[in-house]
Parts: structure tokens; sequence; C-alpha cells
């Protein structure tokens, strides 16, 4: 009885191994599969919204021709003399995110800079939170801070619009100094610190270090994210609503009021017109245009951030 057991218990733990080594199996695939499913469920999403946005828009551009969407220069599809040209729309867009590009491409970068190269590092980790702080207030928050602080504040020395581009862009502008300075700031770490120590061997200043050899060897990182700031302000719909008003209008005054794409398309959601007419329709072509440009300046920011891209071993 006892050789019995000795010379089955051999073969009953090879079978048990055998049934944990298949039940982990099972565990891996199902983990795998449900990754997969995840996945999918995200590439599943962008390619509905795409499809629908064109199928729409297809429809717009069978009532509406080419013509008339880019070569008017007016954009009134709401009124009863209806225009459909999308150059105001896009003028206010431009318009909105460069203003807060010149305010967001410096200071972010400019920080970045200070807390990589020139703050200690008990510093850098209370002034990095606080920095990014901003990037969590809800955008609404600014859209009445710039309608009801900046724009009091500008017209008591420029002739400005209630509703303007120049405060808009500006409180945009502030609202993106944490996407451009934390994602420059992380580039700038990257760079290795033999390179560094190599440039203050040779006599070199901290500045020319930082100007010479950090910026140029962390180019691809910063550039990505200004396009990815610029992607920010181009999709950013509340401030402009609040702040920039509701006029498209063709003009390079930022001191006038305008209209971005992001406000109209809140525009007409929000509002009461007819689903099926044209002028419904104008929400989707207007979607797609801007689908189009932030999807050309996120293929810009990845070919550069590959052909600019410094590997260090």
């Amino acid at each position: 009885m006892q050789a019995s057991n000795s010379t089955s218990s051999p073969a009953a733990n090879l079978n048990q191994s055998l049934q944990k080594s298949a039940s982990r199996n099972l565990r891996e695939r199902l983990i795998a599969l449900l990754l997969l499913a995840c996945g999918l469920v995200s590439i599943l999403t962008t390619f509905g919204i795409v499809a629908v946005l064109f199928e729409v828009t297809f429809e717009f551009f069978q009532e509406v021709s080419f013509a008339q969407f880019f070569l008017d220069t007016r954009w009134t599809p709401l009124f009863a003399d209806q225009h459909f040209g999308i150059w105001p729309l896009i003028n206010g867009t431009v318009l909105i995110a460069a203003i807060a590009m010149l305010i967001a491409v410096p200071l972010g970068l400019a920080s970045a800079i200070y807390l990589s190269e020139y703050a200690s590092s008990k510093l850098a980790s209370i002034l990095r939170p606080a920095l990014e702080l901003l990037a969590g207030i809800p955008t609404v928050v600014f859209g009445y801070f710039a309608l009801l602080f900046v724009t009091p504040l500008l017209r008591s020395f420029l002739p400005l619009a209630i509703f303007n581009a120049l405060s808009a862009g500006l409180v945009m502008g502030i609202m993106i100094i944490p996407t451009i300075g934390s994602i420059s700031l992380d580039s700038l770490r990257a760079v290795p610190r033999s390179l560094r120590e190599a440039a203050y061997g040779l006599g070199a200043t901290k500045m020319e270090v930082t100007t010479k050899i950090v910026l140029p060897a962390a180019l691809s990182g910063i550039i990505a994210s200004i396009i990815l700031g610029v992607s920010r302000a181009v999709g950013e719909t509340m401030i402009v609503v609040i702040a920039a008003g509701q006029q498209p209008r063709l003009t390079l005054n930022p001191l006038e009021s305008v209209a971005a794409m992001t406000a109209y398309i809140a525009q007409v959601a929000a509002g009461d017109t007819p689903r099926g007419t044209t002028a419904y329709k104008t929400l989707f072509a207007v979607g797609a245009v801007l689908f189009l440009m932030t999807l050309a300046l996120n293929i810009i920011s990845y070919w550069i951030a590959r052909r600019y891209r410094e590997v260090y071993d």
C-alpha cells in the first residue's frame, strides 16, 4: 500500500503542476484580452467619432460648395442671409492661440529652465507642484477671470471691447504655461549630467551650459511641448466662449471681439438650431476643420520629436 502511494505521488504532483500551469496561462490570456479590449475601445471610439464627423460633413458639402466654404469671408449660417466662409472662425482661433503662445512659451520655458538648471532640488520640489496647480483649475474659472478681472484692468488704458481676443489670449496663455513648463522640464532633466560636467570642465559658465548644451540637447522635447500647447490653445472652448465673444470677424486687431471655432461649436450645440438643417451641419464641418488642424499639429509634433531626438548611452 505504501509502495502504491510512493509511485502515484509523483504523477499526482505532475498532474497538479500541469493544472496550475494551465490555469496561470488561462489567467494571463484573459488579462491580455482584457487589456486588448481596453485599447480597442479607445481606438474604435476614435474611429466612430471620425466616421460620424465626416459623414455629416460630407452631407454639408453636398449643400454648400467648397468655394462658399473656403473663399467667402463672412460666416453667418444662423442668419437669414447665410454665408459659410470659414475664415473668420479660423482667424479668431489663430489670433487667440497666437496671443496665448506669446505668453505661454517664454514663461513656460523660463520656468522649466529655472527649475532644471538654477533652483535647488528642494525648491524645485515645491515650485513644480505649484506651477502644475494651474493645470487643475477649471477652464470656466479662467474664462470668468479674463472677463471680470483682466478685461476691466486692460480697459483702463486700452480701447478694448468687453469681449475681446486679447484678454482671452492672455489668460489662455497663463493656462498653458504648465503644459509647456512641465514637458520642457522633463526634457531638460533628461539631458545627461555628463554633458553639463564636460562643459563645466572646459570653463563654461552656467548660462553657456544652459543655452549652448542643455537647450539644444532637449530641443525635440521643447518643440513638442510648444506644439502641444498650440493644440491646447486651438481646442480650448470655455475661455473663448466667455471672454472673446461670438462675433465672427476677419481681423487681426486683438482689441475686438472675435469668434473661435470651438466657440461656434458650443453656440450651435447649446442653441435651438433644428437638426438636419444646413446651419446644424456647419457644426460638423467646423469640427472637421478643427480636427484636421489638431491632427496636423500632432503629426508635426511627432515628426519633430523623432527627427531631432537625441539618444544617449
